[in-house]
């Protein structure tokens, strides 16, 4: 699985209604650490076996999703189960970190 771009249109399909667990990325084109953070992400989503998903959200982009999960920087990534904010990190994260992070999510 790869990385899914989520939107405002979107986020209640993909995040708020999503049958399992997810991973959702805010970033900045613009944003260095977030461009070193992108193919970690893939790794992780290339790894989720149906078990979660990663989702990526331009802040520049999702502008009311930025305000209703006031997202005061990049990158912060978001953890929801069903359909609520679980866990939040916020800055560049490694690869063991974020599979920590969804296995914590997943076993609790």
């Amino acid at each position: 699985m790869s990385v899914i771009p989520v939107s405002d249109a979107n986020f209640i399909k993909e995040v708020a209604n999503s049958d399992v667990p997810v991973l959702l990325d805010f970033f900045g084109t613009w944003c260095g650490p977030c461009q070193m953070l992108a193919p970690t992400l893939e790794e992780v989503a290339a790894e989720s076996a149906g078990r979660y998903k990663v989702c990526k959200a331009d802040v520049d982009q999702t502008p009311g999703l930025v305000r209703q999960l006031r997202i005061l920087s990049v990158p912060t990534l978001i953890l929801f189960h069903q359909g609520r904010e679980a866990d939040r990190l916020v800055g560049g994260q490694s690869k063991e970190q974020l599979l920590a992070a969804l296995a914590a999510l997943l076993e609790g």
